[in-house]
């Protein structure tokens, strides 16, 4: 007998270390002059059990690079592996699913029937999952309502659970959560976090850095067809941008402790206002200390975010 954990439990399949491999890959469009350049010498290789944030301004090159990684789109050069086969074999095998931003549901079928119809291209045992998917993706009170009738957040659930129906090693996702509602946002990543330890690897592009920085162990920026940062998500968002500290001056010597700040390297945009003090400082221990010794109170000190790396990473 299976539970609902086994059924849908990422399968174990004998592969190379790399699960993904991407070698100087590229892609262009047009010629000569109007030669552009989508995707110019990526070089990327994910483990397995891996969760990989793919961030990017628009035109990055993230969409195009995630296509060909997926056997949509042939690179200009370079090479694609999926668990060491060609990216077409890979998906005949059910071994990658997807979730794309491009790519229209029938609107006339019910969530079901779409959830079967995918199934049954998968097989047998594709089919005998399509129940614990519904509850999974939370669609088992919507089985029954035709796709026309579900909401924008309702059909990004469905492409989820038609992702999962062939129970890949690998997940593609390309914006999953839009239109999802907060409650449903975080039950789509509780739901990747368990599929990660159990060795499923994912890897998704987004929008929300808030979701790389919450549940991307991994991130890598893509900004005009390259990669231009890939490590840890917690070591990238740390290695760019100082910390910002901020505390409610004394009542006394106020002054004198804002000048030997000021004076202080490391220490930049140093504001006060109405008796509260703020600055970014590359030495946040000393600072804090500083500012205790003198009398402070309220201290608060706070990591450079994600999106400070990103902006940094991505200015021209």
């Amino acid at each position: 007998m299976h539970t609902e954990t086994d059924t849908l439990a990422p399968r174990t399949v004998v592969a190379a270390d790399d699960v993904i491999a991407l070698v100087d890959l590229r892609r262009h469009f047009g010629a000569g002059e109007h030669t552009v350049k989508a995707v110019d010498g990526v070089d990327l290789r994910i483990g397995r059990g891996e969760v990989v944030a793919l961030l990017g301004p628009n035109g990055a090159g993230k969409t195009t690079t995630l296509d060909m990684l997926l056997g949509l789109a042939e690179p200009s050069s370079g090479t694609v592996a999926v668990l060491g086969a060609p990216p077409a074999k890979a998906a005949a095998a059910g071994a990658i699913g997807a979730v794309l931003q491009t790519g229209g549901l029938l609107s006339d079928l019910t969530v079901r029937e779409t959830v079967e119809v995918i199934a049954s291209l998968h097989g047998r045992d594709a089919l005998s999952r399509v129940p614990a998917v519904l509850r999974r993706t939370q669609l088992d009170h919507l089985a029954g309502r035709r796709i026309s009738k579900c909401s924008g957040g309702e059909q990004q659930r469905v492409k989820f659970a038609l992702a999962l129906v062939a129970d890949p090693d690998i997940l593609v996702l390309d914006e999953p959560t839009a239109g999802m509602d907060v409650t449903a946002r975080r039950r789509f990543w509780d739901v990747m976090r368990a599929d990660a330890d159990a060795g499923r690897t994912i890897l998704f592009a987004t929008h929300y850095l808030e979701e790389a920085e919450q549940f991307a162990r991994r991130t890598v920026v893509m900004h005009r067809g390259r990669i231009v940062a890939d490590a840890p998500t917690a070591e990238l968002r740390a290695s760019l941008g100082a910390r910002a500290v901020a505390a409610t001056l004394p009542a006394s010597g106020a002054a004198d402790l804002v000048r030997r700040l000021t004076a202080t390297g490391g220490v930049a945009d140093l504001r006060v206002d109405a008796g509260r003090i703020s600055l970014h400082t590359t030495d946040s221990d000393a600072v804090a200390s500083a500012l205790l010794h003198a009398g402070a109170h309220d201290l608060e000190v706070m990591a450079p975010t994600l999106e400070t790396a990103f902006t940094t990473l991505t200015e021209d």
